[in-house]
């Protein structure tokens, strides 16, 4: 490890740990060992070294600065938030910075091709934490406003030359900047004061209570836990996984209907609508985004249900393209066929699943010809031409992140 001096004077003879003037800048990995699942250490047949660089702290030591704060990296983004809060950095180091620095990751999160959007699932869930922290620390220091999209528009406009991707996806970094924090900001002053109130009567913020505060008001359980050490208690996130299972499960019970696949029966108008559902599934992200996830289904005679996760209302046109997308398939006549395969072998094909849902070591995996092929247990029709025309009869809300479809089945 490599650590430079940032403090006044010489250098000490000597590095002491303890001393913060003393800062990493670089450390290098040696890698010779292989170690084994018995813990015996074998040497590699070729040796490596993993070396890093912390860069912003590089341009920090060359600038003469103490921290990569100080720098032109993050002083522009520094200089607004003082001017929003109305309070200068120096007051306000800590919570300045944590603004600064998960506002800008934001950006180039939502900026990138591979984009997530805030939600409660996956790496959408690592992004809420990062803005909804932001927010809440800029309550902290007075900021009453809206405030997140003004630092993004600073960030692309500093950035934006080494990273035309920021530019060039302006529009949907702001705008999702501006839903988070509006959704949040709703609900924040509320679940604060249910967090004082519960501080106040316990020596110990419950799983329940923290759970409480992640599905009514929003709070990340990382945020319920910040909040808490603040005021020297501490959270059971056991009991909060619990419930979070418990929740999971019940959503999944929700969606699965009556019998397995969420089908009321096998009739062969149940049927037609379960290949539908497989046809809509790969179409919405053929159409709409690669990244959408079935969360649940369910098909009666007089209609299919499908949720899915996504964050925003379907526009008229895209809806019409969805609809456009699965009757061209429907037309195509693929023949739909089923296999059976080990779970692993399942995954390395790509075949879709429900998100959350458990699936044994053996599985059956349907195909629509080349267009579709899904973890299921069927019933399906044996080609697409036996189905009839789909309709999208309403899209809809079903939870925060999460939309749905309704559709019918009709004689060609």
């Amino acid at each position: 490890e490599m650590f430079y001096w940032t403090g006044a004077g010489k250098a000490p003879d000597l590095f002491d740990p303890k001393d913060k003037h003393w800062v990493e800048i670089w450390n290098d990995v040696f890698m010779a060992y292989d170690r084994k699942s018995a813990g015996k250490l074998e040497l590699l047949k070729q040796k490596n070294v993993d070396t890093g660089m912390g860069m912003e702290r590089t341009v920090a030591v060359l600038s003469g600065k103490k921290s990569a704060y100080e720098t032109e990296l993050f002083q522009p983004m520094i200089k607004v938030i003082e001017e929003i809060a109305g309070i200068k950095y120096t007051k306000k180091k800590k919570e300045i910075r944590i603004i600064a620095d998960h506002l800008r990751a934001a950006a180039f999160v939502l900026g990138d091709e591979n984009y997530v959007v805030p939600s409660n699932v996956d790496r959408g869930y690592i992004l809420r934490r990062l803005v909804r922290r932001a927010i809440r620390y800029g309550k902290l220091i007075g900021i009453k406003d809206l405030f997140t999209a003004k630092i993004a528009e600073l960030v692309i406009k500093e950035y934006g030359g080494g990273y035309p991707e920021l530019k060039k996806n302006k529009s949907r970094i702001v705008a999702e900047l501006q839903k988070e924090e509006e959704k949040f900001a709703s609900t924040l002053e509320k679940g604060l004061k249910e967090f004082n109130k519960m501080a106040a009567e316990n020596d110990l913020i419950t799983g329940k209570d923290a759970f409480l505060l992640f599905q009514s008001y929003g709070f990340p359980l990382e945020m319920t836990q910040e909040l808490a050490l603040e005021q020297d208690l501490t959270v059971d996130e056991a009991v909060f996984k619990e419930e979070f299972e418990k929740h999971q499960a019940l959503s999944r019970t929700a969606a699965a209907g009556k019998f397995k696949g969420g089908l009321s029966d096998n009739s062969p108008i149940v049927t037609r609508m379960h290949t539908a559902t497989h046809l809509l599934n790969e179409a919405l992200r053929r159409v709409i985004d690669p990244r959408i996830k079935q969360r649940g289904s369910n098909i009666t005679p007089e209609r299919l249900r499908f949720d899915f996760s996504f964050d925003r209302k379907l526009t008229s046109e895209e809806i019409q393209a969805v609809e456009d997308e699965v009757n061209r398939v429907i037309q195509s006549g693929l023949e739909v066929t089923r296999e059976e395969m080990s779970k692993d072998e399942a995954m390395q094909l790509g075949a879709q699943m429900e998100f959350g849902a458990k699936y044994p070591d053996r599985v059956s995996v349907y195909f629509i010809g080349d267009y579709s092929k899904e973890f299921c247990g069927g019933p399906h029709v044996r080609n697409t031409n036996e189905m009839g025309r789909f309709k999208i009869i309403k899209e809809e809300s079903s939870a925060a992140g999460v939309r749905r479809i309704k559709a019918v089945m009709g004689e060609e």
